[in-house]
């Protein structure tokens, strides 16, 4: 096991350099076992999770909470529905009424077309937009790209981060406490 040279905790160095400790484990079990003790027994809050696929269990394990992008994107839906309804009542009955064939100015049932497709048009838009908010993206830097291993992250590694924002972080017994845990590599990050 490496360890970077561990600075004081003192709060001008925690806040302004230091961003947090990378953990590295050889399994997604090791990281899902390290997720869950790191959150659910020291009752560290700001943990994340850094692998090359999905691992069943570690939102579980760090505390991820469920997503609010559903949320936005049914009101993108129901924006692009009521969007639907308000043009084609306002073309075929305000703006241009013509009675062909008998047809009423407005009938929701010829208008199911339009509605539908701008109903998923605007569901998409709110699905990447949204998306792409909750996750802060783009994105071209992030203070954990400093690890001195981090390329390794996209093949065969599973890091555990845990940021120096949190209230339980402590410069020197972090790191050791993720030691314990069986990480194959811990490193204090700097900003």
């Amino acid at each position: 096991m490496q360890t970077r040279p561990i600075h004081t905790n003192t709060p001008e160095l925690k806040d302004k350099t230091i961003y947090g400790v990378v953990a590295e484990f050889t399994t997604p079990a090791d990281l899902v076992h390290a997720g869950n003790v790191v959150h659910h027994e020291h009752g560290f809050k700001s943990v994340d999770a850094l692998s090359p696929f999905p691992i069943h269990g570690i939102d579980d394990a760090i505390g991820v909470p469920y997503s609010k992008l559903g949320y936005i994107v049914l009101g993108g839906a129901a924006f692009g529905l009521l969007n639907a309804i308000l043009m084609i009542w306002y073309a075929g009955a305000v703006d241009y009424p013509l009675v062909i064939g008998g047809k009423p100015l407005f009938a929701w049932e010829f208008s199911i077309p339009p509605m539908f497709e701008l109903t998923v048009l605007f569901s998409s838009f709110a699905a990447v937009l949204g998306m792409l908010g909750l996750n802060k993206l783009p994105q071209f830097y992030h203070p954990v790209f400093n690890y001195s291993k981090f390329g390794r992250v996209t093949d065969d590694r599973f890091l555990l981060v845990v940021d120096a924002s949190d209230p339980k972080f402590d410069i020197e017994q972090t790191p050791r406490m993720l030691e314990s845990l069986g990480a194959a590599n811990v490193e204090v990050v700097e900003r």
